[in-house]
């Protein structure tokens, strides 16, 4: 991901911060067990762990703000802590947490502190998503802890770069290397035209196309381990578990030697192989540049599978039962990936009606923009 001059690669994902910020409101909701608690968030970065701390708050609770800052701009934290919103809530004789994205030198949280302790709580504990304890170089530590992470700069979940980058669910870790590769998730229900927009992609850019159903059946045929693996669960009726499906994945990006980049096609399914995807392509410091959407009304992609039926002799694209489940099916698998992917900013939806040369202009432009 790229903020103004600065490449960030995943580091946290969405799923692993809900579930961290979900552990530090049981904690809470367990320390402070029939008491009324006020949270003090710490703007501007807290505003998101705030509002995904309280959602799970069982306490009662009130929530106030306040706006200082240590950073200026940059990458690294100035050493000096400016209050410019101070705070308008009475705390005094009151159980006090206050809420911070990140703890890492422990100057503004020195500040808080000290300009909390003359409010005369009863008492003041902190929580924070992110917290590194290397940079640390304050007095006291914070008491709850979302996810200890490593000294690095990172963006997201309301921390940003020159205060650009808040607004993605993921937390983004800035990353000095160079790789160039456009990789593509497409996605398209049946009779969207997606074998076709893959075709003009790859010559448009010279990428490298990745169908799952075209992997499953390469390494089915040529009975490869993982080919193997998959048949057995097939056979069984069971579905193929999303390490298998990965794994030949990489095994198929892996065969291909500093290529320009990958489509894939039809995967990621799930929101786990989503997070898998990005966390392998991360590995070869790299990852997903886009997801494309083509999206075409229901009845438009009924008629184009009609049509084609008379061509093609498929028989599951005359039946229109067949049709409407293939459709259904689809839109509930892409669903979770369509959020995942907006969540980093990274979902394009293209109108798949209109002519096939305009659709490809407009999927080319998209594209250009993403580099």
């Amino acid at each position: 991901m790229q903020v103004k001059d600065k490449t960030f690669q995943l580091y946290i994902s969405e799923s692993e911060i809900l579930n961290a910020v979900q552990e530090v409101a049981d904690q809470i909701n367990s320390d402070y067990k029939n008491e009324k608690v006020i949270f003090i968030g710490v703007l501007n970065g807290a505003f998101m762990f705030a509002a995904d701390l309280l959602k799970s708050i069982t306490l009662d609770c009130e929530i106030s703000f306040v706006k200082v800052s240590s950073y200026q701009g940059g990458t690294a934290s100035s050493g000096e802590v400016r209050e410019l919103i101070g705070l308008n809530t009475d705390v005094k004789d009151k159980h006090v947490i206050l809420l911070e994205d990140i703890v890492d030198s422990g100057l503004t949280l020195s500040k808080l502190y000290t300009l909390m302790r003359l409010q005369s709580p009863k008492s003041l504990a902190v929580a924070t998503m992110l917290y590194k304890p290397e940079a640390f170089k304050g007095e006291i530590p914070p008491k709850y802890v979302g996810i200890e992470i490593e000294n690095k700069f990172i963006v997201g979940y309301g921390l940003d770069y020159e205060e650009e980058g808040r607004n993605t669910r993921a937390i983004y870790q800035i990353t000095n290397k160079t790789n160039n590769m456009l990789n593509l998730v497409l996605f398209g229900p049946p009779g969207a035209g997606k074998g076709t927009q893959s075709e003009n992609i790859v010559k448009e850019f010279g990428i490298i196309h990745l169908s799952t159903g075209d992997v499953f059946r390469f390494n089915m045929k040529n009975d490869t381990e993982l080919g193997k693996l998959a048949k057995s669960y097939i056979e069984k009726g069971q579905l193929v578990p999303d390490e298998v499906t990965i794994n030949m994945l990489k095994a198929e990006v892996n065969k291909h030697d500093n290529p320009k980049g990958f489509i894939f096609d039809g995967f990621p399914r799930t929101t786990a192989q989503a997070e898998a995807l990005d966390e392998f392509l991360s590995e070869k410091g790299a990852s997903i540049s886009g997801m494309i959407a083509l999206e075409v009304p229901e009845d438009e992609l009924k008629e184009r599978l009609r049509k084609r039926a008379l061509d093609s002799g498929r028989t599951d694209d005359a039946d229109p039962t067949i049709i409407a489940n293939r459709i259904a099916v689809y839109n509930k698998e892409t669903a979770p990936v369509k959020v995942f992917y907006q969540g980093q900013d990274k979902l394009h939806i293209i109108n798949g009606l209109g002519n096939i040369n305009d659709i490809t202009n407009t999927i080319i432009e998209t594209i250009n923009s993403m580099k």
